[in-house]
């Protein structure tokens, strides 16, 4: 049975980025025997200046109906001066909440190849191949706030945090089901010592590691991980831990590997998941065919992984990646040594070993 990816390229690099991933998802099709369609939708800028609205209904119900959705990416200044009820980003803030996104999976993985790049010495993220879980429409962001209010006599402002049980489940067996199919190792982060939310959290993920007894489980709090991802990121295998957290540690986790263009992320979804790299549009760069296509390519790797649950095709797309860096570099990473590749160039050297 034919497996519907949605592709909504988006804008600036989106469309060069995604029609790359698409090059290798159809190379590795054949190689492991996999029907999969494509169907292209707009969403963004590109949505709004076709039809007044950064995300159509189509676009909405065909990611609905789709076995997985990998995007591109949104904005650019063009649309600076749309209303903000309008703007490109509300896009992929839509889709979020069309789909039901409650989880953000982000991978930090650190090759031979690359260890030059990461800001850490080369000792200390050699061999790093984490992954962070993070809860992604629960917490401080959804919950209760007041902008500004009196109260004593002076002017303050609050946000309410608050986790359900069935929310701290959910992501729980997400996290420990990804740390079953790698080392099986869990880090649940929090500051139990500190918020109920967080020993509300710790409760229910300890409940779910018993569910999971060929998993590890151990319980950082989040100002001790920070420091742990930069003294030792290599301990991490499965790191899980709620909105607030999760935002944070994920983007200090992503400067280790050294490139944000390199680095891709999957939403999980009731309905469907979205694939997509962590960069923006670029839209300085956009239609010169010289963008790095990696995070996107990886990102398309996710989609096998998580949606699809064709490991061996997602691992050979990353084994891709790893071997064409030993030869090639586009311009964000390139140095003496190597040979300098555009986008084209680098997505058919990585299908050259497919």
């Amino acid at each position: 049975m034919s497996k519907k990816i949605v592709v909504i390229p988006g804008d600036g690099i989106g469309r060069e980025i995604t029609a790359a991933a698409v090059v290798v998802l159809k190379k590795i099709a054949v190689k492991f025997d996999l029907d999969l369609s494509y169907e292209y939708y707009d969403a963004g800028g590109t949505a709004y200046d076709k039809y007044g609205t950064p995300l159509p209904d189509e676009t909405v119900a065909a990611a609905k109906a789709s076995d997985g959705v990998l995007f591109g990416a949104v904005g650019g200044d063009q649309w600076d001066n749309v209303k903000p009820s309008l703007r490109p980003e509300k896009a992929i803030l839509g889709l979020r909440k069309s789909l039901g996104l409650y989880a953000n999976l982000r991978p930090v993985k650190v090759s031979d190849a690359l260890r030059e790049y990461s800001p850490l010495k080369a000792e200390l993220v050699q061999g790093v191949d984490l992954l962070i879980v993070r809860e992604l429409i629960g917490g401080i962001y959804f919950g209760d706030r007041c902008e500004s209010e009196i109260y004593e006599g002076t002017e303050r402002a609050w946000d309410l945090e608050n986790y359900s049980v069935p929310e701290v489940e959910r992501i729980a067996r997400l996290a420990f089901d990804a740390a079953r199919a790698r080392r099986g190792k869990v880090a649940s982060v929090d500051k139990a010592n500190v918020l109920a939310t967080s020993r509300l959290w710790r409760r229910t993920v300890r409940k779910v590691a018993e569910t999971y007894p060929d998993v590890s489980l151990e319980h950082l709090y989040v100002d001790n991980c920070a420091m742990q991802l930069a003294l030792r990121p290599t301990q991490f295998d499965v790191i899980c831990t709620g909105n607030l957290f999760g935002d944070i540690l994920s983007d200090e986790a992503a400067v280790i590997s050294g490139s944000i263009g390199m680095m891709p992320s999957a939403s999980i979804g009731t309905y469907a998941s979205l694939y997509e790299p962590i960069h923006g549009s670029a839209p300085d760069i956009a239609g010169k065919g010289i963008a790095n296509p990696i995070g996107t390519i990886l990102s398309g790797a996710m989609l096998l992984r998580y949606s699809l649950r064709e490991e061996k095709a997602a691992r050979a797309i990353e084994d891709a990646c790893t071997a064409a860096l030993l030869e090639y570099r586009t311009a964000d990473i390139w140095k003496e040594g190597f040979k300098k590749a555009n986008t084209d160039t680098m997505t058919q050297a990585i299908a050259a070993y497919l």
